[in-house]
């Protein structure tokens, strides 16, 4: 499932000791296995090979150029929703035309970049989107290809901040509205109805959401195909990962055969839609993000200091919110482990970064081998919604992102230099200088 194990007592990525890259790059560092991405991208491909299908890859889970070019190579698409976006699939190789624009504020500016690079779709969210989109195609003489992103009304039951497919949320045209929506698209001149999308929500551990959204979409999906000849379906994205004991996911096969029993593998997601979705005659479009990446990306993080303050036991390291955001904004779980593994008695830690703000923690009353000052930790699970998502909260530098491939290793960004955080700032011209 993915790369990371224990190989005499050192925390490996493929055949490169984590410890090793410490020496060589610092911390905090971001490390991913090049190994991982490709496998997890094939498992997927495999498991919708009855269907016409395209993976594009939701790179806002992780748009690191090095990643998105290996599954570019793959043969893989993106799911992008801002022109910068955009502009990395071309800088990493990437195929614009396997390429689908998403999000709920599209700019002029972006749909004149998106149709000048030739896009395979926009996933358009609202119907002033759609009358924007057609403006903008008639200036460029252009016709847009478009899907309307059907909310289907259906509670993915995941994080409230995680979850889209209900009338709570912002994304997307309402379910009843669609076929009106379609309606009055045909008589744009500039747009071309391709396909239609729905998107439910992410870190789904269960196929059931999944089904009920696409049995309640199908219907609605062939009167439109019937109607407007469309071409594809896009199911979205959203498959989960395992966040906790990630790492014993790596060793025995006898885990691993169990595990497969409690979670959403892509055998299991296909065994349950490509059946519905094959006598669409349709292709599919599928929008994974996390479930290609995240398991294949760690955390390094050296310990500092470890402090005792009443109950608590603080092992305080020099990563931080910054770097990895999750935990403290959707109060996310990573494992937690040490570069060498240790043996003994476990210690109930808090560990936290250096950020002046209480939510800068990782883990709360986890029970941790005991480590001090010097030793190293990795949070694992962190390949999505972690590098991607970090700030210079603090004026705290960008994190170092490292590539392994079977034994070799790869910068693939420098850690950022301090004085590059603010080298574009300036003061007024009527401040001393």
């Amino acid at each position: 499932m993915h790369e990371f194990r224990y190989v005499n007592g050192r925390l490996q990525c493929e055949g490169v000791a984590l410890d090793a890259l410490v020496k060589q790059h610092g911390t905090p560092l971001y490390v991913y296995s090049q190994s991982t991405l490709e496998d997890h991208y094939q498992k997927l491909d495999d498991a919708l090979a009855p269907l016409d299908h395209l993976i594009c890859f939701a790179m806002k889970a992780n748009s690191n150029c090095a990643v998105m070019r290996t599954l570019a190579d793959c043969g893989g698409g993106f799911d992008t929703v801002s022109e910068g976006e955009l502009r990395r699939v071309i800088a990493a190789g990437g195929d614009p035309r396997k390429c689908v624009f998403a999000g709920v504020g599209k700019t002029e500016r972006e749909i004149e970049f998106a149709l000048r690079k030739g896009i395979y779709s926009f996933n358009v969210e609202s119907e002033p989107e759609l009358i924007r989109i057609n403006k903008v195609a008639a200036r460029l003489k252009k016709t847009a290809p478009i899907a309307v992103r059907v909310n289907p009304n259906v509670d993915a039951g995941t994080h409230a901040k995680i979850t889209t497919g209900t009338y709570e949320n912002k994304f997307g045209i309402a379910f009843e509205e669609v076929e009106g929506v379609y309606a009055r698209a045909r008589k744009l001149k500039h747009i071309r109805l391709r396909g239609v999308q729905m998107h439910i929500g992410s870190q789904l551990t269960e196929v059931k959401p999944f089904e009920l959204a696409v049995r309640k979409m199908l219907p609605l999906v062939e009167r439109l195909k019937a109607r407007h000849a469309l071409e594809f379906f896009s199911i979205g994205g959203g498959l989960g990962i395992i966040y906790q004991s990630a790492l014993a996911s790596a060793a025995p096969e006898w885990w691993q055969a169990s595990a497969a029993k409690k979670i959403l593998t892509p055998a299991k997601y296909a065994a349950t839609l490509v059946p519905l979705l094959q006598p669409l005659g349709l292709r599919i479009i599928i929008e994974p993000g996390r479930f290609i990446v995240g398991n294949a990306g760690v955390l390094v993080t050296r310990v500092e200091y470890v402090k005792r303050t009443g109950r608590k036991n603080f092992v305080i390291v020099d990563a931080a919110m910054n770097d990895l955001i999750r935990p403290a904004f959707y109060d996310s779980y990573h494992e937690i482990v040490p570069l060498q593994k240790k043996g003994g008695a476990t210690v109930s830690s808090d560990v936290v970064g250096p950020v002046c703000e209480s939510g800068d923690y990782f883990c709360k009353d986890r029970p941790l081998p005991k480590v001090g000052e010097g030793d190293h930790l990795a949070l694992l699970s962190a390949g999505a919604y972690g590098f991607v998502m970090a700030s210079n909260y603090n004026s705290r530098a960008l994190a170092t992102e490292v590539l392994v491939k079977r034994r070799k290793s790869a910068v693939v960004r420098p850690r950022q230099k301090i004085e590059a955080i603010w080298e574009t700032e300036q003061p007024a011209p009527w401040q001393k200088r």
